[in-house]
């Protein structure tokens, strides 16, 4: 039973999708902010659980990237609904971000027929950094320094991301990034 604990904290992320949604659009702000406070939460202890006691498989790794994927575009839509002046007053910056986001999830599709889940430092980094500034984000309000120390390593991260799958020709999940591939190669 203890095999399927990582699966499973995954799998009531994407559960707590259409909750989300459903909150964002009847402008409940409140119980959004939390639920996706907590969505955000569970990502770092369904990988550290897979680490801790050598849980990670392939079903994870996909259940992970697809729960990563709703929740990021679900907190759009949020920010959206919620917060819409971030998006209005930092264009460029939202543009970058989920640009970068969008061109790394198509080009995995395109080359692996699957989202990519390299799970690299980087993209841990970026993944604590925006679960950060959108707890703050909807419990206090916007930081611009926090936006933007998560602007740059999302940006930095994509960029990696993509020069990952122009690298390894087969999925692979749990890359701890660039450097180490290229050492490996």
């Amino acid at each position: 039973m203890l095999r399927h604990v990582p699966n499973l904290i995954s799998g009531s992320r994407l559960f707590a999708g259409p909750i989300l949604v459903w909150l964002a659009a009847t402008h409940r702000e409140e119980a959004f902010a939390w639920l996706m406070v907590a969505s955000l939460a569970s990502d770092a202890v369904d990988g550290y659980v897979a680490r801790r006691f050598h849980l990670q498989s392939r079903l994870g790794a996909a259940l992970d990237s697809a729960a990563d994927v709703s929740t990021l575009a679900i907190a759009g839509y949020g920010i959206h609904v919620f917060r819409p002046e971030v998006w209005r007053d930092h264009a460029l910056a939202c543009g970058l971000v989920v640009g970068g986001w969008l061109l790394v999830c198509a080009i995995a599709l395109l080359r692996y027929g699957r989202l990519s889940s390299f799970h690299t430092l980087l993209s841990k980094a970026s993944g604590y950094a925006f679960g950060l500034f959108l707890a703050v984000l909807f419990v206090h309000g916007f930081e611009p320094w926090l936006f933007y120390a998560l602007a740059v390593l999302s940006v930095v991260g994509s960029v990696e991301e993509l020069a990952l799958l122009w690298r390894l020709p087969q999925w692979r999940t749990d890359v701890k990034g660039l450097w180490w591939v290229l050492r490996e190669q």
